[in-house]
């Protein structure tokens, strides 16, 4: 610290002071959000876990439900229906978490619209087949999102660290530093003020007696 440029006024004391504090609270708000931020991340790592062992048996029973429908109606009527049923939309949105922007994505398929018309115009296993690789789907979109929102909470806490680190290791030292030189330096001056006063009596006296 170039101490050479520090004014040594009392108002300087009170302002460095000042500073101290608000960084020393702004510190404390960025360790609360962090701690939420990193609660956040271990529940959506812990959802993400339970979904990716839910994915596997969602592939097992999709795979078994094409296969029988590949027995029960055919190839060629199985190719026709998912050409006529190929449409899938998303809507994307956001929401927040702790400030932080995640990605939410709403999938919806022709099944969704179709309903009870759709279980009716094409063979039960054909049906049981797109219902299975359409959950298979939504799933893998939901992990796929969570994953994402996985790495922006990652990225967050990471710049809550940065901003953490340099508050309490760099900022409120520097202050910390600046208000105890201010202070010797008052103090220094205070002292030799009072030596001066003491000095000034003295002279004082001495001619009062002489």
């Amino acid at each position: 610290m170039a101490q050479s440029n520090i004014r040594t006024t009392r108002l300087e004391l009170i302002k460095t002071r000042a500073r101290i504090k608000v960084a020393a609270k702004g510190l404390n708000l960025l360790k609360m959000k962090r701690s939420s931020l990193v609660l956040a991340f271990f529940e959506m790592a812990k959802q993400i876990k339970a979904m990716r062992g839910s994915m596997i048996e969602s592939v097992r029973i999709a795979q078994d439900s094409l296969k029988m429908a590949d027995l029960m109606a055919g190839r060629i009527t199985l190719e026709r229906i998912a050409a006529e049923n190929a449409e899938t939309s998303a809507k994307a949105s956001s929401k927040n978490i702790m400030g932080v922007k995640i990605p939410d994505l709403e999938v919806k398929s022709s099944m969704q619209n179709e309903g009870a018309y759709e279980i009716i115009s094409i063979p039960a296993s054909v049906f049981d087949a797109k219902k299975s690789y359409g959950n298979l789907f939504r799933l893998l979109i939901e992990v796929a999102e969570k994953e994402n929102a996985l790495r922006l909470l990652l990225y967050e806490i990471e710049k809550l660290n940065r901003r953490s680190n340099a508050i309490e290791n760099v900022a409120i030292p520097k202050l910390s530093e600046k208000a105890s030189y201010i202070k010797q330096r008052l103090d220094d001056m205070e002292r030799d003020q009072i030596v001066s006063i003491k000095y000034i009596k003295g002279k004082l006296n001495s001619q009062e007696d002489g």
